[in-house]
């Protein structure tokens, strides 16, 4: 098995960057934090029950008493207050008295359902706000890109392995579950914890057109387009990444939508760069589909920001009003789907940078 040594994660420097940015609040304003994603990120905490209350230059997080000693362990040097009770009432009980004397409680509605959301505000000064946490989350730092870039590693590996085995079907005939099992399998061999999402192999002119096909006792045969979606996931940070074949000689249609697509894939990729809008990299890789007579084949949008979700802030599509950042890690994944032919697409992983953008996941697509 492969071992993996990984920066530690400066949860200290995130919850001041916070604290500072809640400085420009009016009045004595607390951020209570619900979601267990931002939780997380903010200090560390991993379990399945927690809030964060910031509120001046505290930083405390709640969660039930089944996690007292684990929130410790985890928050430790990330400077949060741990508070953990058994009872649930006990436990918002403890969240009102932090948050009793403010002003007001930011809080993102998103992030809770109306009957929680309608008991705290009979409490608290409850006040709908869009969590800062999201937008600080865009920037990755080294740390978590490194964790990203471990769990491409993990991938690239695990891929280049049943590459192998996927291409002598002729001879030893698989499934897309035996491809789909093999894989996760091997991700954890080569050092993830877990895979990123639910492993797509999709096989064949009705299943390879279907973009987020779940894997079937289907058995690839010659003559198949087939698509396999694989990620892996370490210390909580995923990777993202679509390779696409077909399964002996191809066909004409066959090799000219999987040239259209390599190509489609090199424009988004080159029009990555701090600064550009996310619809112009969407528009990169669609315009040449729509010029070769194939755009209502492209049905989904052309990529999107991974970290600790795998699928998060920025979007790539026709209607995205965001402006990508040095930071962000954003897949590009164009592609083509018609039933009764199959489908094909292409997606890497990569890093924003001021001048341009550098590839996370490096397995090569075999060209055709």
């Amino acid at each position: 098995m492969t071992s993996l040594s990984l920066p530690p994660i400066d949860h200290e420097r995130r919850s001041g960057a916070l604290i500072e940015r809640l400085r420009d609040r009016d009045g004595d304003v607390a951020l209570l934090v619900t979601d267990l994603t931002d939780v997380r990120w903010l200090t560390g905490f991993t379990g399945s029950n927690g809030w964060v209350v910031v509120r001046g230059d505290r930083v405390v997080l709640g969660t039930d008493g089944r996690y007292l000693d684990r929130a410790r362990d985890e928050t430790a040097g990330s400077g949060a207050e741990v508070i953990a009770e058994q009872v649930a009432a006990k436990l918002r009980e403890r969240l009102v008295e932090l948050c009793a004397d403010a002003s007001g409680v930011e809080l993102d509605p998103v992030s809770i359902t109306h009957a929680v959301w309608g008991q705290l505000a009979a409490e608290l000064p409850i006040e709908a706000s869009t969590s800062p946490i999201g937008e600080l989350r865009r920037r990755k730092d080294d740390a978590e890109i490194a964790r990203i870039e471990a769990a491409a590693k993990a991938a690239d590996a695990a891929l280049a392995e049943v590459e192998t085995m996927l291409l002598a079907t002729a001879d030893e005939p698989l499934t897309e579950h035996d491809v789909r099992t093999e894989l996760e399998y091997r991700m954890r061999r080569h050092g993830a914890d877990d895979r990123s999402y639910d492993t797509i192999v999709a096989a064949g002119p009705a299943h390879a057109a279907r973009p987020h096909h779940e894997a079937s006792r289907r058995t690839i045969v010659e003559g198949d387009m087939v698509i396999i979606d694989v990620g892996g996931l370490v210390d909580g940070y995923h990777s993202d990444m679509t390779r696409s074949w077909v399964i002996g000689e191809p066909t004409a249609q066959q090799r000219e939508m999987f040239e259209l697509t390599a190509a489609s894939q090199r424009a988004g990729l080159d029009a990555l760069r701090a600064g550009v809008a996310a619809v112009d990299v969407d528009s990169a890789c669609r315009d040449l589909y729509v010029e070769a007579g194939y755009g209502d084949w492209f049905v989904h949008g052309t990529g999107h920001g991974v970290g600790l979700q795998i699928h998060e802030s920025p979007f790539h599509s026709r209607v995205s009003t965001e402006t990508l950042v040095a930071g962000d890690v954003v897949t590009v994944e164009p592609g083509l789907y018609r039933d009764g032919v199959g489908g094909v697409r292409i997606e890497d992983l990569a890093v924003v940078t001021d001048t341009g953008h550098r590839v996370l996941t490096h397995a090569p697509q075999r060209e055709l």
